[in-house]
């Protein structure tokens, strides 16, 4: 892994020296005052400060870190994932019991609703029947109570018209036999 960093430095060192418009391998080219051959020892010096003070390492530890990082983030994001999905899916679940519950539960109120109603109607037609009951008791007892109000005002009437035809017909005579025969019988009856 050295090797092969010291190579891609000698690669990139060499690229502005190649790029310079003097020739590197001429005489011209090593004397101080060229200033590409000043930028090119300027960049290798720059380049083997970075090595001395592991700047490299350092760069190449802050992107393990990082990446370590994002790594359990991304495995903290997937965690959080699945138990969002099983949160979710316990959810569904319940929901789907409540669901249930609720059906049920309209479904035992419908059949509640319509025994009430079947209820409601059987005590309807018991009160019904019971009121036609006590109505036809109350007609025949007015009617008994009427038939027995005209025997008795026919039986007024009839004794006070029988009063009045014997009053007419009857004689004194007639009427102390009357009172004679009526003392004989109670005393019999008595006796």
């Amino acid at each position: 892994m050295r090797y092969l960093t010291l190579t891609s430095l000698s690669v990139l060192a060499a690229g502005p020296a190649m790029a310079a418009s003097k020739n590197p391998f001429s005489a011209d080219f090593w004397k101080l005052s060229n200033t590409d051959f000043i930028v090119l020892v300027a960049f290798i010096l720059f380049i083997a400060v970075l090595f001395y003070f592991k700047v490299p390492g350092m760069i190449s530890k802050m992107l393990d870190d990082r990446a370590s990082g994002i790594q359990s983030e991304i495995n903290e994001a997937r965690a959080l994932r699945e138990e969002a999905q099983t949160l979710l899916a316990s959810y569904e679940r319940k929901q789907k019991e409540v669901q249930g519950q609720a059906d049920k539960i309209v479904e035992q109120a419908k059949k509640d609703a319509e025994a009430a109603a079947e209820q409601a109607r059987a005590d309807l037609k018991v009160s019904i029947e019971r009121r036609l009951i006590a109505a036809t008791d109350q007609i025949a007892s007015a009617e008994a109570s009427a038939v027995k109000e005209v025997r008795d005002t026919a039986a007024v009437v009839a004794v006070q018209a029988a009063r009045d035809v014997i009053a007419k017909q009857m004689t004194a005579t007639d009427g102390n036999k009357l009172i004679d025969d009526a003392i004989a019988e109670v005393d019999a009856r008595l006796h």
